[in-house]
């Protein structure tokens, strides 16, 4: 690889790995194992400075003298370095509270997937925890400066976020999930037990009492003047706007006006109906939409009974999936995906599954992580399409390729594009369609509810966001327009005011993903090739969406 570029990557990836020592300790880098992340202005400022210094470089680099892969990777850097940087310029954290992904319920669920190789690895966790108090009195100071310009939190998002933390607090410090980390594989029982009164000592001295600082902060303070469910969207704050613009740009990598992509969402629900009422007529023997959408989102025949069905349906899926693939893939990953529950702690705002990708050292399998608390509230017809999305063919199969490619710079293979990220987890919902996955016509209509869920997210996150629609808006949009049930939909619109962009990602990219493989297929012909196109999409890292259709392209041309 060209000399400017290979460093250049190399320095961004460096930086990305020093200012998320959590990001980087999952993924088994644990040179910054002692270390929390910084949410203070001064280091947000600093990082702001690091992202627009990376801009310049990859846009000084002359194109010319870079080969395809080197021009992907300096695009998939300037497009990284921008967004990233944009996103701090839009100071988030002055009223970042979030029930779905705050730091306050991610670290207990991530916790368990930390290896520690030694006793210096072992000694780094016990100094991380003891940090956790200082990283939410930066939180609250963030929120206090928000506050002073008037750029508050949604109260929605600050009760739930309430209501989380004394969920926590109630845990016995004996059941505390940051004493779930398992100690090195050396250690003896003796060292195990100093290490682990080390360990719950932290838990005492600046866990528990982080979170109670952060609890009563958002109590006392934060949720007097936060924005009341009227004005949940970006669309009230001074800037929201401008803020909401980048947003967009950030997740779906492109500049897409906040009324188009409404647009667009609300195009799609009109092409879902025909395929409900065909299938509607097929399982459910009506092809009235209401009565379709009642009887998915009401029949307690169609929802699971057990926890342990929700894990055995998702593991059947997933298992079946791998056993088709190599038909549909070329290239096939070397890791494997493993199954996990999500942590019973705020396992309620959680959303339904998620992928953990493999740790970099080989420590960690892929992993998909199914909720399974609450079971007679999931529909047992989604579950194939959800395991579909999360691990195989979709999110595993795309990461664990991603980490495994020769000559990929590492800032590459694990860039969150979440476009091309979410995009594909959306396309392969489909693609198992194609190659007869799913059980029967039952879980084919859960394709369908998925389809429509990703729609409705155009609809009501420009609608809160760009639009100025309120909570209850968004969440009697939701209601009309898909069969998801109602505790689903409130936690789904919760997580788009707590984020902001982010759920726009799913079908962009999905569209964007098919419109590329019509285009190749009525160019190719009959030369065109599903491994080939597939094979194309995932080889060259995380993409922009952009980059990716020049990929598309150039594949096109050259196999043709």
């Amino acid at each position: 690889m060209n000399a400017d570029i290979a460093t250049l990557a190399e320095e961004y990836w460096q930086h990305e790995l020093r200012t998320q020592p959590t990001t980087a300790l999952l993924l088994g880098d644990h040179r910054y194992g002692d270390q929390m992340e910084d949410f203070g202005r001064g280091a947000e400022d600093d990082a702001i400075k690091a992202y627009e210094e990376f801009l310049a470089r990859a846009e000084a680099l002359d194109t010319t003298q870079l080969s395809r892969e080197e021009r992907t990777t300096r695009g998939v850097l300037v497009e990284e370095a921008r967004g990233k940087a944009d996103e701090l310029k839009s100071r988030l954290a002055e009223f970042d509270v979030n029930p779905s992904m705050g730091m306050h319920v991610v670290l207990p669920q991530l916790v368990g997937q930390i290896t520690l190789p030694g006793a210096n690895e072992a000694d780094n966790i016990v100094r991380k925890w003891s940090k956790i108090a200082g990283m939410f009195q930066q939180s609250v100071h963030r929120l206090r400066q928000g506050a002073v310009l008037e750029r508050t939190p949604p109260q929605v998002a600050v009760e739930k976020s309430i209501e989380q933390i004394d969920q926590y607090l109630a845990v016995p410090v004996e059941r505390d999930p940051f004493l779930t980390v398992a100690p090195p594989a050396s250690f003896t029982e003796e060292q195990t037990e100093v290490w682990r009164d080390r360990l719950k000592q932290q838990v005492i001295d600046s866990v528990r009492p982080g979170y109670q600082l952060y609890r009563d902060a958002l109590v006392e303070e934060v949720l007097p003047t936060a924005r009341p469910q009227e004005k949940t969207g970006l669309r009230w704050l001074p800037d929201g706007e401008e803020v909401y613009d980048k947003a967009i740009r950030r997740h779906t990598t492109m500049a897409l006006p906040a009324f188009d992509v409404h647009q667009t969402g609300l195009e799609i629900i009109d092409q879902l109906a025909d395929e409900y009422r065909f299938l509607g007529a097929q399982v459910l023997g009506t092809t009235d939409l209401d009565e379709i959408y009642g009887r998915l989102r009401n029949d307690q025949d169609l929802r699971f009974k057990t926890s342990e069905q929700v894990v055995a349906a998702a593991e059947g899926a997933m298992r079946r999936a791998e056993a088709a693939v190599p038909d549909w893939f070329g290239r096939l990953p070397q890791a494997p995906c493993v199954m996990a529950e999500v942590p019973e702690i705020g396992a309620e705002a959680a959303p339904l599954a998620f992928y953990l990708p493999p740790a970099l050292d080989g420590s960690r399998p892929g992993t998909y992580f199914i909720n399974s608390t609450e079971p007679t509230t999931r529909t047992r017809y989604e579950a194939e399409a959800l395991a579909f999305h999360e691990s195989t063919p979709g999110h595993h199969l795309q990461l664990a390729i991603s980490q495994e490619l020769d000559g990929v710079p590492k800032f590459q293979k694990n860039a969150l594009v979440t476009a091309f990220v979410e995009g594909w987890g959306l396309y392969t919902e489909r693609l198992c369609d194609e190659m007869g996955l799913y059980s029967g016509d039952l879980e084919r209509m859960g394709m369908l509810s998925f389809d429509s869920w990703r729609a409705c997210r155009l609809v009501v996150d420009t609608g809160m966001h760009g639009l100025g629609w309120s909570r209850q808006e968004a969440i009697d949009y939701m209601m009309a327009n898909s069969p998801q049930a109602p505790n689903n939909i409130e936690s789904e619109i919760d997580r788009y005011i707590g984020w902001p962009g982010q759920a726009l990602a799913y079908m962009i990219g999905r569209r964007e993903i098919m419109r590329l493989r019509s285009m190749a297929q009525q160019e190719m012909g009959a030369g065109f090739d599903i491994k080939g196109f597939h094979d194309v999409v995932l080889g060259s890292g995380n993409v922009t969406l952009p980059l990716l259709a020049d990929l598309v392209a150039e594949w096109t041309q050259t196999a043709a």
